[in-house]
């Protein structure tokens, strides 16, 4: 009954069209709630990683959050919604595009639309996600300019196709005017300027609608804890399933989000299956590019030999879109590369999967019946398979590289990206801090944060470790792929992202299906450097051809 009564409370406070004026201190938007029965149900779970301790935030209040923009989203009645519900709901970037062009939607309602599901559900305490743990204040007044300058006639001559589309950023991307906190508590008042990415999806005339939670320090803080856990923002959860499916991580926010809806697509990021794993477990589509096509300048690191940042959507062409509208060389960044990937020029479902040849990992054809039922779907649609098995290869001094990557870059980013004092400095310090509350700001330990400072690994090894796993990694794909010819490996969510990670290599993950229980499950194209513009084209015909992705059922 109490937990009847607090959801009665959030809707009539959400639902309430009052016209009198109303403070913010009147208006209670939500409450915490006993989480405690949902996380005994995970104790003992099969996947350790599900044993969650807790799920709401500890130092998150969401009224914080959704308080600012509420006058604005009270504008749009229930009624207007529904209406708008099969303009926008799933619609890709192109189908928004056109409605907007014609005057059918306006940049103001389709921000009003993602932000009204964002309240609806978020302040929810049966349905929130914790997904979304900051919001830009100024989102809706942006959008209302995009529409005064298009009935001006005043919109650019030749607009990119991600203009006016409101996007999500994980919060270890720095974004102007809302904090980058990692996930951690340290980094909760960071104040920084946007990051290079963030100003080209600015420049492009993209909406940044506000920071969606995470894997705490892009999970690489402690051993054996859940996936979409952090101290800021609590247990994200899975739309599929709450607290019965993983989230994926550590982009786990930019996942969840895309899945329900919350915004046309959003930014995630990767050093070994952050992006894949994620997008994998939401049933939406992610692309890990080639490390250097995408600048990571302003973004919280962990690895400048392996971190990359990418886009997630709920379909390729949006991918494709995202990925476009944040390419550029950075000079900021040692390894940006400038590239025309052409992935604009023309529909991508053209490049038909007929004649492609891709590499099929045998024990994946032996151990996952959807995977298996797949590759006979390729064959049909007149994909040559090649059956294949990897070489063993070794991953020895994989962690050295995040070790001592993340010991050297966390302080230069803290010194070079970061415009307010903050409780740390390095990982040393982190240490200490955490150590100072550990119930608050390390309930699952920082084992892999003491593993850094035990790690002694120097600069000249590491050099000769990564060239080792990048010769590594190569060979476990190139020896099939040079062999058969091959456009590229198929695998499953992130199963071989390590492989991927250390080669360098590029990877698209698009939904597959779903499994009896109803957990997603997806095919993942692996190719060879700078193949993006390839893998978009076979995952786009993918998609055309089995359109396995189904929208969450309690967010539709």
């Amino acid at each position: 009954m109490k937990k009847i009564f607090l959801l009665t409370l959030v809707l009539l406070a959400f639902a309430c069209k009052n016209k009198k004026e109303t403070s913010k201190e009147e208006v209670v938007l939500w409450m915490p709630y006993n989480d405690s029965l949902e996380v005994e149900k995970n104790k003992t779970h099969k996947n350790s990683r599900m044993r969650y301790k807790l799920l709401q935030s500890k130092v998150i209040d969401k009224n914080e959050i959704f308080l600012p923009l509420y006058p604005e989203v009270q504008k749009l009645s229930e009624k207007e919604y529904t209406a708008l519900k099969p303009l926008i709901l799933e619609k890709d970037i192109y189908t928004l595009r056109k409605q907007l062009d014609e005057g059918v939607l306006t940049y103001e309602k389709l921000v009003l639309f993602y932000l009204y599901r964002i309240y609806k559900y978020e302040l929810d305490n049966t349905t929130t996600l914790n997904t979304v743990i900051a919001l830009n204040k100024d989102v809706v007044k942006q959008a209302r300019k995009l529409d005064e300058l298009k009935n001006a006639n005043n919109e650019p001559a030749s607009k990119h196709p991600i203009y006016g589309m409101p996007i999500l950023l994980k919060d270890n991307i720095n974004t102007k005017n809302m904090a980058t906190t990692a996930g951690a508590i340290a980094l909760k008042n960071n104040s920084t300027d946007d990051a290079f990415i963030v100003k080209q999806l600015k420049e492009n005339g993209a909406l940044i609608l506000g920071k969606v939670n995470l894997s705490e320090w892009a999970y690489f803080l402690c051993t054996g804890c859940p996936v979409g856990y952090s101290a800021v923002g609590g247990q994200t959860l899975n739309p599929y399933g709450r607290t019965v499916f993983e989230t994926g991580g550590s982009s786990a926010g930019s996942g969840t989000a895309v899945a329900a809806n919350y915004a046309v697509a959003a930014v995630g990021t990767e050093t070994s299956g952050s992006i894949l794993s994620p997008s994998s477990q939401n049933s939406v589509v992610g692309l890990k590019p080639t490390i250097g096509l995408l600048s990571r300048t302003g973004i919280v690191p962990i690895s400048s030999t392996l971190d990359t940042p990418g886009p997630m959507a709920k379909n390729v062409g949006d991918a494709a879109i995202l990925l476009d509208a944040m390419k550029g060389k950075d000079a900021a960044d040692s390894k940006s590369v400038e590239k025309h990937l052409g992935v604009l020029s023309a529909p991508l479902i053209d490049n038909s999967l007929k004649g492609k040849r891709f590499g099929v990992i045998k024990n994946l054809l032996e151990s996952d019946s959807i995977y298996k039922i797949t590759i006979d779907k390729l064959r049909e649609q007149g994909s040559v398979i090649v059956e294949i098995t990897p070489p063993e290869v070794s991953m020895s001094g994989f962690l050295s590289i995040l070790n001592i990557d993340m010991k050297h870059d966390l302080p230069t980013y803290i010194k070079n990206q970061t415009k307010n004092q903050l409780p740390i400095n390095d990982i040393k310090s982190a240490v200490a801090f955490n150590a100072k509350d550990s119930v608050v700001r390390i309930p699952y330990g920082q084992a892999l944060f003491r593993g850094i400072l035990a790690d002694t690994t120097t600069v000249e090894e590491l050099a000769v470790i990564v060239s080792n796993l990048e010769q590594n990694g190569r060979r476990y794909f190139n020896e099939a792929m040079d062999a058969h010819n091959l456009n590229a490996i198929l695998s499953i969510n992130n199963y071989h992202a390590g492989y991927a990670a250390v080669a360098k290599y590029p990877a698209i993950t698009v939904p597959m299906g779903y499994k009896k229980t109803g957990e997603p499950i997806s095919l993942t194209f692996i190719a060879k450097q700078f193949k993006e513009a390839e893998l978009l084209r076979y995952a786009a015909g993918f998609e055309s051809v089995f359109k396995a992705r189904q929208i969450p059922k309690k967010y539709n």
